[in-house]
C-alpha cells in the first residue's frame, strides 16, 4: 500500500490515519495469536510506518494528534490551541 498524505486534505487525512490505525490495532491482536505469521508481520510494519508517516503530516499541517506531537513554546501550550479533531464545523 502506498498512499500519498501530502494530497489528502484534513478530513481525508484524519480518515486515512483513523482506518490505518484499525487496521494496525487488528494486525496486532491477530499476531498476538499467529507470532510466527511473516506476511501478517510484514503487514502490520507497514501499516504502523504509514501510521505515523500519516499523524506527522497531519500534526505538521494541521495540528498534533498525539502528546508527543504537541510541543510547546515557553508561553503557551500548543495542545489545546486549536480545535480538537474530532470538533468539526457546526458540531
Amino acid at each position: 500500500m502506498n498512499y500519498s498524505c501530502s494530497r489528502m486534505n484534513k478530513e481525508q487525512l484524519f480518515d486515512w490515519i483513523n482506518m490505518i490505525s484499525f487496521a494496525a490495532g487488528e494486525t496486532n491482536l491477530y499476531l498476538d495469536t499467529h507470532p510466527y505469521d511473516e506476511e501478517a508481520l510484514k503487514f502490520y510494519n507497514e501499516c504502523v510506518e504509514m501510521r505515523k508517516n500519516a499523524i506527522s503530516e497531519y500534526s505538521s499541517r494541521y495540528e498534533p494528534l498525539t502528546l508527543d506531537l504537541a510541543g510547546g513554546s515557553e508561553n503557551q501550550w500548543k495542545w489545546v490551541m486549536s480545535p480538537w479533531p474530532w470538533e468539526k464545523e457546526g458540531c
